[in-house]
């Protein structure tokens, strides 16, 4: 008869199962950086996800940098070249010179649960190969980001309690059967580390930066703020909030389709639209030049517009 000691026991076999199970799955394809710019030097860390040497890092840890050296726990030590970065994600592609680890799998951050395992591999206050395991505390928390004048949210980043600390940015952070779900980006305070999801959006935005060097961007030209559906028009489509236009530029694809102020959008390419960010996701470069309908509540009826998103200048 199992005691409870030996129930501790078989349950903390378990944890540590999982987590040493991940490392090893992990760590091969996780790289230390060394970033050199006319400002200085940096570190951080990097995933490799391709056969051939394609990297996966956050874009703040290249701002600046052309390139620099990956160390693989292997002790390979190659020079890389920045192929592409969007700070509007905090996703930049790297390729090594020399094939370095085996690829990571990357998962989808879209079915992660409040409370899952996950295990973040990177390479803090320069200690290379560094494992640390905790839970998903949160999921669709928002950072902001910046390139240029232009300013985003990054939404649906990943929360977790997994210690992450300077250098740990842009290695990666990995569910309990190895599958890379997050690139980890920032630490927002003691206990608190956050990480930008693999998803289908930022699936899209990686084959921009390997194909492209860097992501284009389709504009509507509308700002907008969330409200309250009416509960007859809630209950009709499933869905609580839509987002109120308060600003259509003049001359925006928006402005020319027929998009008035006061309108309140409920949906575009056929997905529910409660905030700028569900917007966002489909602005990007697949959307530039295509019809993209928008449905939208106009003094108590539906309104189907047809608009065609315009590149956004960079």
């Amino acid at each position: 008869m199992s005691t409870e000691r030996d129930v501790e026991r078989e349950a903390l076999d378990a944890y540590s199962q999982a987590v040493t199970g991940v490392a090893a799955r992990v760590l091969p394809s996780v790289a230390a950086l060394a970033v050199r710019t006319a400002r200085g030097g940096g570190a951080g860390s990097a995933v490799t996800f391709t056969d051939d040497g394609f990297l996966l890092t956050s874009a703040h840890v290249v701002t600046g940098a052309s390139g620099g050296t990956a160390t693989f726990a292997d002790g390979l030590e190659t020079r890389f070249d920045v192929v592409g970065a969007d700070p509007l994600s905090d996703l930049a592609v790297l390729r090594v010179r020399a094939t370095g680890g085996p690829p990571a799998e990357l998962g989808d951050a879209d079915r992660l649960r409040i409370g899952q395992l996950v295990v973040a591999v990177g390479n803090p206050m320069g200690l290379a190969g560094s494992v640390t395991a905790g839970v998903v505390s949160g999921l669709g928390r928002s950072i902001p980001a910046r390139d240029g004048r232009n300013v985003r949210l990054i939404d649906d980043v990943i929360q977790t309690d997994a210690a992450l600390n300077p250098g740990n940015s842009g290695g990666a952070l990995a569910d309990s059967t190895g599958r890379v779900v997050g690139v980890n980006t920032a630490v927002a305070g003691y206990g608190l580390g956050l990480a930008v999801p693999i998803n289908s959006t930022t699936r899209q935005i990686i084959g921009e930066l390997v194909t492209n060097r860097r992501v284009r961007r389709a504009w509507l030209g509308v700002a907008g703020v969330p409200v309250p559906l009416p509960p007859p028009v809630a209950a009709r489509l499933e869905q609580k909030v839509g987002l109120r236009v308060v600003e259509v530029v003049p001359g925006s694809p928006a402005g020319t389709a027929g998009i008035y102020l006061g309108d309140v959008i409920v949906s575009a390419g056929g997905r529910p639209v409660a905030n700028v960010q569900a917007l966002q996701r489909l602005m990007l470069g697949p959307a530039i030049g295509t019809r993209l309908p928008v449905t939208v509540l106009r003094r108590g009826a539906f309104v189907d517009v047809i608009t065609v998103p315009a590149e956004l200048d960079s």
